[in-house]
C-alpha cells in the first residue's frame, strides 16, 4: 500500500465585541504608518492593504475625521502590539467568504482510490486569493499562560490538533482556548505513524481521539491532521469511518528561530496553512510568544493577515 510521507517535519515530544470596535480596527488598518524600523514610521506602523501604496504617516485630518471611538480603539491594538513586542500591528483579515472554496486532495497526495471512495481531501493551502494564512499548532505539550493572553489580546485566530498523551495532565488548559474561540481538533492519541499500524489500530487512535475530544470539550472535530504528516489509504479511510472530513498538511512551519518551506522559493501563498507546535524552553531556544513574534513579524511584513480557518472550510 502506497504511503505518502512529509518528511519535512520534525519528531519532538510532546464572545466577540461587535460594532464599533470590529469596524475600528478595518477602517483605520490602511491609516497607519508604513515602516517601523528604517526612520520614516512608528513601531506600531501598519503596511497597507494589497494594492495599496503605503502612507508614511496618517493626516491630522485624515484621523480628525474619525470618532474618538476609532481612534482609541486603534491606540489601543497599536498598544498591544508594542506590549507583545511586535514591529508592527498585525493586519485584520477579510471577512469570511459568503461561499466556502471548493478544497481537493493537493495533486501528488493522493492514495489508491481517493476519489471513488470519497476519501478526505489532503490539502496544504486553502484555495483563496485574499492574502491570508492560517496558523495551526499541533499535539498540546507546552501549556504556556502567556501564550494564551498574547494570542486573546492580539485576537489573532489559530487552529490546534491535539493528542491525548500530552494534554490529558490539563485538559482545562485547551479548554480555556476553546472558550477563547479555537478549535480543537484531532492528531491522534498518541502520536504514532500511523501507516506502521493496521487498519484497525489506526481506526483506534484517529476515532479514540475523536472520543476524547467529545467527552471533554463537548464537540467531535471535522479536521485531522496524521502525525509526523504521514498517511495511507487505511488512514484515510479510517478518518473518514470516525467522521473527518479533511485531512490538513501545511505549507510552512515556523519555529521560535526560523522558517521551514515546503516549496522551493521559499514564499508565502494565500491561503497557506502555517504549521507550528505547543513547544517552549525545554526543547527550543525561546517560548511560544517568540515564535508567535516571529511568525506575525514575518506574514505582516508581507502583507499578510491570520484568517480564521474554519471560515472557509
Amino acid at each position: 500500500m502506497r504511503v505518502v510521507g512529509q518528511n519535512d517535519k520534525r519528531w519532538s515530544l510532546g464572545g466577540v465585541r461587535a460594532g464599533v470596535a470590529v469596524l475600528a480596527l478595518a477602517a483605520l488598518a490602511p491609516l497607519a504608518a508604513g515602516c517601523g524600523q528604517d526612520g520614516k514610521g512608528g513601531p506600531n506602523a501598519v503596511p497597507p492593504a494589497g494594492g495599496q501604496q503605503p502612507l508614511q504617516s496618517p493626516s491630522a485630518r485624515a484621523l480628525d475625521s474619525r470618532t474618538p471611538e476609532l481612534r482609541a480603539a486603534h491606540a489601543a491594538r497599536a498598544a498591544v502590539a508594542k506590549r507583545w513586542g511586535l514591529k508592527q500591528v498585525p493586519l485584520t483579515a477579510p471577512p469570511a467568504p459568503e461561499k466556502k472554496p471548493r478544497v481537493t486532495t493537493r495533486k501528488g497526495f493522493e492514495v489508491d482510490g481517493h476519489r471513488r471512495l470519497d476519501l478526505p481531501p489532503v490539502f496544504t493551502t486553502v484555495p483563496t486569493e485574499e492574502k491570508v494564512v492560517f496558523l495551526t499548532i499541533d499535539d498540546g505539550a507546552e501549556k504556556d499562560p502567556a501564550f494564551l493572553r498574547m494570542m486573546n489580546e492580539l485576537k489573532i485566530p489559530y487552529t490546534a490538533f491535539l493528542s491525548d498523551y500530552v494534554i490529558k495532565d490539563d485538559y482545562g488548559y485547551f479548554g480555556e482556548m476553546q472558550d477563547r474561540g479555537v478549535g480543537l481538533n484531532n492528531h491522534t492519541l498518541s502520536h504514532p505513524y500511523l501507516p506502521g499500524l493496521s487498519y484497525a489500530h489506526q481506526k483506534r487512535e484517529i476515532c479514540g481521539m475523536q472520543d476524547v475530544i467529545e467527552e471533554r470539550y463537548g464537540e467531535r472535530p471535522v479536521l485531522f491532521r496524521p502525525p509526523f504528516g504521514n498517511y495511507n489509504k487505511d488512514t484515510l479511510r479510517a478518518a473518514k469511518a470516525c467522521g473527518i472530513e479533511y485531512a490538513l498538511l501545511w505549507n510552512e512551519e515556523v519555529f521560535v528561530d526560523r522558517w521551514e518551506y515546503r516549496e522551493w522559493d521559499r514564499k508565502l501563498r494565500p491561503g497557506d496553512i502555517v504549521l507550528t507546535h505547543f513547544r517552549g524552553r525545554g526543547e527550543w531556544e525561546g517560548t511560544m510568544p517568540d515564535m508567535i513574534r516571529r511568525f506575525l513579524d514575518k506574514v505582516t511584513a508581507e502583507g499578510y493577515a491570520v484568517g480564521r480557518l474554519e471560515d472557509y472550510l
